[in-house]
């Protein structure tokens, strides 16, 4: 095939299609909330810069084609659109919108602890300074490119609870679950999902012992109710590398690992990372 007929051919992708073209292996795209859009942004010499939401987003390609792997809110509307902002050097900005398709996620109601419902001051002020803590965490944006978009299981069990699933805490609404559940006896080893430096370990009140991993240009993972870290915030992992153990720290009704995936700081669907 000659240079014309391949452009030609690759002008006819479709502007959400994951490309095969790219070095490492793309998540599965799903323009849902709590999905992953993958956005063809066209050939040009250097990177283009890419925003969603006011975030970075990850910038992945090269010279001849570029991508946007981009995090969809949870809390998007279906039906509607969001415009991803993209800078190319020396052109004008441009901004690319993104069909919101519908998804409807399960509920679930949980009883606990009145405590831990009901925060104490002491517990409120507690939490709230982790939550600033976690927050400034998920927008770490480092330009070095994952390895991979395709993750591991971290660790072996079934999954007792799904992404975006709507919990009540003894009847009282709380946010959608924000990560996937994986159910597995006390101990159980937890490992790298991919390669990644570690950026945080500390013990939260909800989460529990709690591990972050920067995967590279806004691509996180998180592993939370562990009852045992086994590596250091600074340290570089491969994919695999044991890196703590199954628990019930934090608020939990039992031993089992919460696991999310971040984008652009949008907690998403981990299923669509999964090989």
């Amino acid at each position: 095939m000659n240079r014309r007929a391949f452009l030609q051919l690759l002008a006819a992708v479709p502007a959400f299609s994951p490309l095969r073209t790219h070095a490492f292996q793309l998540p599965r795209a799903a323009n849902v909330p709590g999905g992953v859009a993958v956005v063809r942004l066209g050939p040009a010499q250097t990177a283009p810069v890419a925003r969603f939401n006011g975030e970075r987003a990850m910038v992945a390609g090269d010279a001849s084609d570029w991508i946007a792997v981009v995090g969809i809110p949870l809390s998007a509307t279906a039906g509607n659109t969001m415009d991803l902002s993209v800078e190319h050097a020396g052109r004008a900005r441009e901004k690319i919108p993104v069909p919101i398709e519908p998804r409807r996620y399960e509920e679930q109601r949980l009883t606990v602890k009145p405590g831990q419902v009901d925060l104490s001051a002491e517990d409120l002020a507690r939490y709230r300074r982790e939550r600033a803590h976690l927050e400034r965490m998920r927008k770490t944006f480092s330009e070095q490119a994952p390895e991979s978009m395709r993750l591991l299981q971290p660790c072996e069990g079934r999954k007792s609870s799904s992404y975006g699933l709507r919990r009540f805490f003894n009847d009282q609404p709380r946010s959608p679950h924000s990560g996937m559940d994986i159910a597995a006896p006390d101990g159980t080893p937890v490992r790298a999902a991919g390669a990644a430096e570690v950026i945080d370990v500390g013990d939260y009140f909800f989460s529990g012992n709690t591990m972050i991993l920067d995967h590279g240009r806004g691509f996180l993972t998180l592993y939370a109710h562990l009852s045992a870290t086994d590596v250091h915030a600074g340290e570089r992992v491969v994919a695999g590398t044991q890196i703590g153990r199954v628990g019930a720290t934090g608020r939990v009704t039992g031993a089992h690992l919460h696991f999310s995936v971040y984008l652009n700081t949008v907690a998403v669907d981990p299923e669509l990372f999964l090989a």
